[in-house]
């Protein structure tokens, strides 16, 4: 994964949260573009919700790029039609 290609899902518009899957098996979702910071070689991100203090991340994650083997999109949640 280039980081010019993770920037370019930060920056689209609307955005649309995603997974990172890692080879060590671990996921990450990012759900909003300040949720993630990216460098030239790996992406920092915070830990997850659970580990938090009034939604403040008690720790973040550096994950290398070159770990990163597939990204997938989260699917939006619908609202429940009326009628």
């Amino acid at each position: 994964m280039s980081p010019f290609d993770l920037l370019d899902l930060l920056r689209k518009r609307p955005f649309e949260p995603f997974r990172i899957y890692t080879t060590e098996g671990r996921i990450y979702e990012i759900r909003h573009p300040d949720e993630a910071l990216v460098l030239v070689s790996r992406v920092v991100v915070p830990a997850p919700r659970s580990d938090s203090v009034e939604g403040i991340p008690r720790h973040a994650d550096d994950v290398a790029l070159a770990h990163i083997v597939r990204i997938e999109e989260i699917p939006q949640e619908t609202a429940p039609s009326v009628g």
